[in-house]
């Protein structure tokens, strides 16, 4: 009956307190207490995630960029669409230049041959006749590309709501 009083004894004692009783590991020829060491859980760290929905919540702050992609538009003009487009981006491309300096990736002309010697290869998309090895020397620049030179989110918000849903008290 000593062994089940201290099977359970042990468990919950490791369990709550990290560690056995004096008299449970003298019983079993420890001269000591055994402590079991337990770490922290790490920390969660910020991912690519993270600052997308983030970007998006500015976005829907700033814009109501979500609301905008999520109506259904088929109803309303092709002006009341573009009025309301041309609202719309205008707040975007603030909201994007407060917190987002772009550069293009090759800073040339579009239409002109460029070549693509020296461009890091996850910078660059080719497109058209693309050979078998997927490599080429050059081709006309259809698309300069952006890169986010600089970032300068705020905090983030924890979770992943975009805006808080508004109620008017009457």
């Amino acid at each position: 009956m000593d062994r089940i009083s201290f099977a359970f004894r042990s468990f919950f004692s490791i369990l709550f307190q990290g560690g056995l009783a004096a008299d449970i590991a003298l019983a079993f020829g420890y001269a000591k207490p055994v402590t079991v060491k337990t770490t922290a859980p790490p920390k969660p760290q910020a991912g690519p995630a993270d600052g997308a929905v983030q970007i998006l919540s500015l976005l829907q702050r700033d814009a109501r960029l979500v609301d905008f992609l999520m109506e259904d538009i088929s109803a309303y003009s092709d002006e009341q669409v573009g009025a309301a487009v041309r609202d719309v981006q205008a707040q975007s491309r603030q909201s994007l230049e407060r917190y987002l300096q772009f550069q293009p990736v090759i800073d040339g002309v579009e239409g002109t041959y460029t070549k693509t010697e020296g461009v890091a290869v996850g910078a660059i998309k080719l497109i058209g006749n693309v050979p078998a090895n997927g490599k080429a020397p050059g081709g006309l620049l259809r698309h300069k590309g952006w890169l986010a030179a600089k970032i300068d989110l705020p905090a983030a918000v924890p979770g992943a709501i975009l805006a808080p849903a508004e109620i008017e008290v009457e």
